[in-house]
């Protein structure tokens, strides 16, 4: 009876553990998760941010990019002078200059190119999201979903049983978007560093020489921002599912439309390419690397 009751203590103790962990990511977590993946230009609205990119082309990022602007005029100069000693191929001096002139001044004004290419972004997620809500009559996003996976995968007495399948999948839910959330916060971090280097990478693009980083750029800045629309899509695909009943099945499904989120971003490089947001991949990378 004693060995029993010894038992029963630990099975309460470790249920009681997981049930707080799991509760603690319940109340704090869905939000969160809505205001990193669903992303407009009001990630670009931070005053430290501004003062960083630079207000005007007397300070910040721009003050630097513009100081390139003048060396990478002083490359060509040399290079096309050179190249009457040397033969080599060289670019056009107007052909030249009409492209320096045209990326100079989207350079300038690439705080409002990018302002605008992510409330456009912004704008074709919402859209996904209106249509669901408009056909589901329920609001497309993070904290809803995971209402209706919770209902679904229920837990007798409002307790959590870490040693049922019910508990078992609520765990490995809930740890999946603990998952998902770490992604998504690299790649909000990542959008900004972008961002920031988007003066420079629009600047490259006025010389042969340079023009792959902005190319590299540009692929994995739009990578970064369709895995919004592929997200919204994926939501609003797992809300047009109604099986009535909490069955197995159902609770399955749920659990494989959480997974397809985790891995969106790994669809997304096989589709276009750019960088990975996957914390483990980007680890075993940079370790793969420094070997």
């Amino acid at each position: 009876m004693e060995q029993s009751n010894i038992t029963e203590t630990i099975i309460n103790t470790i249920n009681s553990i997981f049930e707080t962990l799991l509760s603690s990511i319940d109340n704090n977590l869905y939000n969160v998760l809505d205001k990193l993946t669903f992303i407009n230009s009001d990630i670009l609205h931070d005053k430290y941010f501004e003062n960083i990119f630079g207000t005007s082309t007397t300070n910040g990022i721009l003050l630097i990019a513009n100081s390139l602007l003048l060396a990478v005029i002083l490359y060509f100069a040399a290079r096309y002078f050179l190249s009457h000693f040397t033969y080599a191929e060289v670019e056009r001096p107007y052909s030249f200059i009409f492209k320096l002139i045209f990326y100079g001044i989207a350079m300038n004004f690439s705080y409002f190119i990018l302002e605008q290419i992510l409330d456009i972004n912004y704008y074709f997620t919402s859209a996904i999201q209106d249509l669901g809500n408009s056909l589901f009559n329920k609001p497309i996003c993070f904290s809803e979903l995971i209402s209706i996976i919770n209902s679904k995968i229920s837990v007798e007495g409002n307790t959590l049983n870490i040693f049922s399948l019910d508990g078992l999948l609520k765990a490995v839910v809930s740890m999946s978007l603990l998952s998902l959330l770490f992604s998504y916060s690299f790649r909000y971090v990542l959008l900004k560093v972008f961002i920031l280097i988007s003066p420079f990478a629009i600047l490259s693009a006025s010389s042969s020489n340079l023009i792959y980083f902005f190319k590299s750029w540009a692929k994995n800045l739009f990578s970064l921002l369709f895995i919004q629309i592929i997200v919204s899509l994926v939501l609003l695909i797992l809300f047009s599912m109604d099986y009535g009943d909490a069955d197995l099945f159902n609770k399955f499904v749920y659990i494989g439309g959480i997974y397809v989120l985790i891995k969106s971003n790994s669809f997304v490089r096989e589709f276009i390419g750019g960088v990975s947001t996957s914390i483990s991949q980007s680890v075993n990378g940079f370790i793969g690397f420094k070997k």
